[in-house]
């Protein structure tokens, strides 16, 4: 399922036009982006958003085998609830 299946699927079941659809789908996405920013973003029956810190790191080049460093970087981990996974 993409985000565009996700609009399809709210909008029917909510019976909604797309375009409102769209606004909700956006809405949530968006508040998750900017509350991982702050803080972890934990979702009760859903799963737990936290902002991940990592290091750089040396990596190398699969073409060439040269040796290059990875920079330090901001990640998104996201740790499913166990209600999710059964």
């Amino acid at each position: 399922m993409n985000k565009s299946d996700l609009i399809s699927e709210v909008a029917k079941k909510i019976g909604l036009s797309k375009k409102n659809a769209i606004i909700i789908v956006d809405t949530i996405l968006n508040d998750i982006k900017s509350g991982v920013k702050k803080e972890s973003v934990r979702l009760v029956g859903f799963g737990t958003f936290s902002l991940v810190k990592r290091k750089a790191r040396k990596g190398r080049n699969p073409r060439t085998g040269e040796t290059i460093t990875i920079k330090a970087r901001k990640s998104i981990k996201f740790k499913p609830s166990k209600e999710f996974i059964a």
